[in-house]
């Protein structure tokens, strides 16, 4: 068995790169580590920290097929944050226009949560805890 650490970094390709890097730091709160342009590939590469502790790499390429989502696709199916109120999480969301879909409990351990979708209708979810 291999011997993990933890969650080193999530990868995520958007499709309009300025619109992507808006989103993941003035409405989700992330810090920029890193910006770079690869002018080989065309492409962006942003590293995002999250309370130093969990790293996004956000790329942008020319060119990008568009996200199979719905009805549920195999792979990665959402990416999760805790937040401590839930309900203020929303009305932030809200007050940046994203939409959020109505809060639900869960069913196992009584928790908050509910889900949003990045610009590129990547299915976030936040979960009160």
């Amino acid at each position: 068995m291999l011997s993990l650490k933890g969650l080193h970094h999530i990868a995520i390709i958007c499709s309009d790169y300025s619109v992507s890097k808006k989103f993941y730091t003035e409405v989700l709160g992330f810090t920029i580590i890193r910006e770079v342009y690869r002018k080989e590939r065309d492409s962006y590469k942003l590293d995002l920290a999250l309370n130093g502790l969990y790293q996004i790499e956000l790329f942008s390429f020319p060119t990008v097929p568009e996200r199979l989502s719905r009805p549920e696709a195999a792979g990665l199916r959402h990416i999760a944050f805790k937040v401590a109120n839930l309900d203020e999480a929303i009305l932030i969301l809200k007050k940046n226009k994203v939409k959020v879909e109505a809060p639900r409990v869960d069913e196992f351990t009584d928790k908050k949560f509910t889900f949003l979708f990045d610009p590129d209708n990547l299915p976030i979810e936040l979960y009160e805890g």
